[in-house]
């Protein structure tokens, strides 16, 4: 098979061909301009592979109700020029293919579950943390998506006992996307964070808000794995910090051997490491094929 997969992200897109094996066999990469000229690279890349299908994890918010008007829309992002723009329509005018289209962080929860850290498991969570923090869900074999899709990027979390960093989100302020994602490090520290030294005090309080969530999704969730990506947990000291506060706010109250004795193997980095979006963008390619067959 050739599948077709878009990693549509706020900051690059990544295009892809591969398998139904989870194998990547060409790719690209270039920046997130305004969505004209991104997606006429998009369709460039594209117009000579014969994919067979297209798989498409977007940043968001999204519309993936398929009984909507909106369906395949970018809706309120404050990303400049792609609010409400329909980025679905424009690929259809041009592949009359199968689709499949959910957010980017669902997209890599379920290549990760399908090739990657959470294979052979029926539930996971997948936080990216990079430019923004986004939520992926599976949950006994299925991505979820409810009302929407699961933002819990925006969640409120207490805040640290050091910090008056007053946050950076347009809409919420100090949500955990407005106090941890990529920004809001370099608007506090005055430095981007690859150049915060390991012992930097910022990653202690990063790790504060991140735990936080993750014990969220713990208790609400129970995920049989944790699995954290993007920009910001490319640092290595991150995950340690994180499984400390993780079993501190937890208290033991959660027995599972998992978190109790092996919590390393537990809350992990992507087994795919930075392909998993990518990949995750095959998957859902792969189920849109296999779905109208």
């Amino acid at each position: 098979m050739r599948i077709g997969a878009i990693e549509a992200g706020g900051t690059k897109f990544v295009c892809g061909v591969g398998n139904e094996h989870g194998v990547i066999e060409d790719s690209v990469s270039f920046p997130t301009e305004l969505p004209e000229p991104t997606l006429e690279r998009v369709i460039a890349y594209f117009s000579d592979k014969n994919v067979e299908a297209i798989g498409v994890g977007s940043f968001g918010p999204l519309d993936i109700n398929r009984d909507s008007a909106t369906y395949g829309y970018v809706t309120t992002t404050p990303k400049p020029g792609w609010n409400g723009y329909d980025v679905l329509g424009k690929l259809k005018k041009r592949f009359d293919v199968p689709y499949g289209w959910d957010t980017d962080v669902n997209a890599a929860a379920l290549g990760e579950a399908k090739w990657g850290a959470a294979q052979g498991l029926d539930s996971c969570v997948y936080y990216t943390v990079g430019t923004g923090i986004g939520v992926g869900v599976l949950a006994e074999g299925k991505l979820v998506h409810g009302l929407i899709h699961p933002e819990g990027g925006h969640v409120l979390p207490r805040r640290h006992p050091d910090d008056d960093f007053p946050g950076l989100c347009p809409y919420h302020g100090d949500c955990l996307e407005g106090m941890a994602a990529g920004p809001s490090l370099e608007a506090r520290w005055k430095a981007k964070g690859h150049e915060l030294a390991p012992d930097h005090p910022a990653w202690a309080i990063e790790a504060y808000y991140l735990a936080q969530a993750v014990t969220g999704a713990i208790l609400m969730l129970s995920p049989q794995k944790v699995i954290m990506g993007g920009g910001v947990m490319q640092q290595p000291q991150l995950f340690p910090l994180i499984r400390e506060e993780v079993r501190r706010n937890l208290a033991g109250y959660v027995n599972a051997p998992a978190i109790l004795s092996n919590i390393g193997d537990y809350i992990v980095p992507p087994g795919l490491g930075s392909r998993a979006g990518l990949c995750g963008a095959l998957a859902l390619g792969l189920e849109a094929l296999t779905s109208r067959g």
